[in-house]
């Protein structure tokens, strides 16, 4: 019996204590009956809303009567996207706007906030809202897609309190100008705190005009900013990765392969920000990241290749600067008398005049006019070049004796060219030894080229080029040009008027062969017999005679091939009978203003002797030892004469070293002038 009252006691004990938590757990609950619960998206809780007395408990009972007793419909989640992103920053200011005396809840995406405001006054403001909206029958009334019916006038306030913008090219721009200005982090972020802010500020002063719907919120302007900037991010990503591996920048390809992977995921099947995974902020900044650093390198090597395309154009432009003083300097380096040719002329000079020999004259003089001998023309101031042409044609001659040499200079060089022959006479062979002072019949009144040469015209035209540049073409400056010198070798007849042919030869020559078969070709009637350059473009008509003159382009032929001067036959017989030197004439008056042509005597002898040349095999005559640097040695050794034609002289310093020997060899270097001048090999 004790037992089982023990057992009764027990049991009301546990009847009393289940009793008690049953009505601890029904109070509130019949208390609260029928007010909506709204769920927090954070601490909401502060000391205003701990604070409440009774009559704020039972005004918030009746407004949620009020609200329960509107229309609700099924949830749509689209609206909820506007304020989906910035649902974890809303917890986070919890504390912020509970010492504002509010409190913030998120009512599925809805934003409330109640203020420490009396209820009367929220709870009229509630029922003047909602009276409104039942009996105002405007014309104005939009109904939404949840049933809802919003004014025009509260639209265009919700609109300009949410602070949000539309999904199109607002959106678009904004999100491009976020990438623009490269810090998505800092706009994130900073977005996270106005969105809250405006929140705030927006429902304390409009809350009755934001509370619409205990289960809906609607955002008539919200856009997913989030969707659009991992779309942003990812069409980057694109781009980057077409030309990524063409610079080996791959560390950052299977990096950002990796980043296209995870928002490629997150966007998978995704139409909404809410629908986007919770970790998709620390995505979005994992990409900028590595997009922030591929634009940085992008942009470095940009600014890379700017650099050195200006590097390379400044190195372009200073290469064609020194290629153009290069150019000059070989001018002035081939045309100047070098020192020790200088030293040699002095000696010889001052040798001829201080002798006391009485014998100053050449032997075999008988020979000059004879013309049954081979004779040549030879027009040169320079004494070691006239020497080796000599020698050559001598040492390969079959009958020396029948060599005659016409030697003419200009007065400055008459003395040395003549000591100098004095003192090594050609074995048998006759020299002649002449300057251009002795013939009085070449004047102004009788060639036109001289004449042209003593004009205040032709000095400016090749000597006082504008501001004397050194870019200016350095050929306008060859002495050569304004010396009768060089245009003796059209007046061969006047100079030999008793010879009927004559081989004229540049100084620049060596002789290899003998060349006394070239007295027995057959010119045809031809006055030139030359070896034609028709396999140089370069030696083409139009390359040296201005075809745009109706006068060359009516008479000549563009396209016809040059010849060599150097080594060339003249029938003196067959130009008196032609009159040719009237010819010569007649172009050089045509070409007074150097309309024609511009220089050197070339071009004018393709014009005198234009369709009366006649060509010679090509292996008497061997150009470019003068300029090219790939000469055939096989040729050298089979041609008859060599020419250095060009600005590499064998004589220069800054001749080819590979040609000099064919020349050198014939220098005497143990002459006593030549030794004490330092000319060597």
């Amino acid at each position: 019996m004790a037992a089982a009252r023990r057992w009764r006691r027990k049991c009301r004990t546990r009847n009393a204590v289940l009793a008690l938590l049953i009505a601890s757990v029904l109070a509130p609950l019949a208390l609260y009956s029928g007010a909506p619960i709204s769920p927090f998206s954070g601490p909401a809780l502060t000391r205003g809303a701990l604070g409440r007395d009774p009559s704020t408990l039972i005004s918030r009972n009746e407004a949620g009567k009020r609200l329960n007793a509107l229309p609700q419909d099924t949830f749509d989640p689209v609206p909820k996207a506007a304020s989906d992103t910035r649902a974890n920053n809303v917890g986070d200011q919890g504390t912020q706007l509970g010492q504002n005396g509010g409190v913030q809840q998120v009512v599925m995406g809805s934003n409330i906030e109640m203020s420490g405001e009396s209820s009367g006054s929220k709870d009229g403001r509630v029922r003047n809202v909602e009276e409104a909206k039942v009996s105002s029958h405007d014309t104005s009334k939009r109904k939404r897609a949840d049933g809802m019916v919003i004014t025009s006038e509260e639209g265009a306030q919700l609109t300009k309190q949410s602070g949000l913008t539309n999904v199109g090219a607002a959106g678009d721009n904004e999100v491009r100008a976020m990438h623009n200005a490269g810090d998505l982090n800092a706009h994130l972020d900073k977005n996270d705190e106005k969105s809250s802010q405006q929140i705030t500020d927006s429902t304390s002063k409009e809350s009755g005009a934001m509370i619409t719907s205990s289960n809906t919120s609607y955002s008539p302007t919200s856009s997913d900013k989030t969707i659009l900037v991992l779309k942003d991010q990812l069409r980057r990503a694109k781009i980057y990765i077409g030309f990524l591996p063409s610079r080996g920048n791959h560390g950052f390809v299977k990096d950002l392969r990796r980043r296209m992977r995870d928002i490629q995921q997150a966007l998978s099947g995704t139409t909404i920000d809410r629908q986007l995974p919770k970790n998709v902020h620390k995505k979005i900044r994992a990409m900028e990241s590595i997009l922030t650093k591929i634009k940085q390198v992008h942009d470095n090597c940009a600014a890379a290749i700017d650099k050195l395309q200006t590097n390379l154009h400044w190195t372009e432009n200073q290469l064609e600067a020194n290629k153009q003083e290069a150019t000059y300097a070989a001018q002035v380096a081939a045309k100047a008398l070098p020192k020790r040719l200088h030293c040699l002329a002095l000696r010889l000079t001052n040798e001829y005049y201080t002798s006391s020999s009485n014998n100053k004259h050449f032997p075999y003089q008988d020979k000059l006019e004879d013309p049954k001998l081979h004779h040549y023309a030879l027009f040169s101031d320079n004494v070691l070049a006239a020497a080796v042409v000599v020698n050559s044609t001598l040492i390969h001659a079959k009958k020396p004796a029948d060599h005659v040499f016409h030697i003419v200079t200009d007065k400055l060089n008459y003395a040395a060219m003549r000591m100098w022959f004095l003192a090594n006479p050609p074995v048998k062979a006759a020299i002649q030894v002449q300057k251009i002072e002795e013939f009085t019949w070449l004047n102004s009144s009788y060639s036109p080229v001289l004449k042209q040469l003593a004009s205040q015209f032709m000095i400016n035209y090749y000597f006082r080029t504008p501001q004397n540049k050194p870019d200016r073409n350095p050929k306008f400056r060859n002495p050569k040009y304004l010396s009768i010198l060089n245009h003796l070798r059209f007046y061969l007849p006047e100079i030999f008027p008793k010879l009927n042919k004559v081989l004229f030869v540049d100084d620049d020559i060596v002789v290899q062969q003998d060349l006394s078969p070239l007295w027995s070709v057959d010119l045809k009637g031809r006055v030139n017999a030359a070896v034609k350059t028709c396999g140089e473009v370069f030696h083409r008509f139009d390359r040296y005679l201005n075809f745009s003159n109706p006068l060359i382009a009516k008479k000549f032929d563009r396209h016809a091939c040059g010849w060599a001067y150097g080594m060339n036959m003249f029938d003196l017989s067959e130009w008196r009978r032609q009159n040719i030197t009237a010819v010569y004439h007649y172009w050089q008056e045509q070409n007074e203003h150097r309309l024609l042509w511009k220089l050197g005597t070339l071009p004018a002898g393709l014009v005198t002797f234009w369709n009366n040349t006649f060509p010679l095999d090509r292996s008497w005559h061997l150009l470019g030892l003068g300029y090219k640097r790939n000469v055939n040695p096989m040729d050298i050794e089979q041609a008859a004469v060599i020419h250095y034609n060009g600005n590499l002289k064998p004589w220069l310093e800054v001749g080819l070293p590979k040609y000099r020997s064919y020349w050198s060899k014939y220098v005497n270097f143990d002459h006593a002038f030549i030794r004490e001048c330092h000319i060597h090999p």
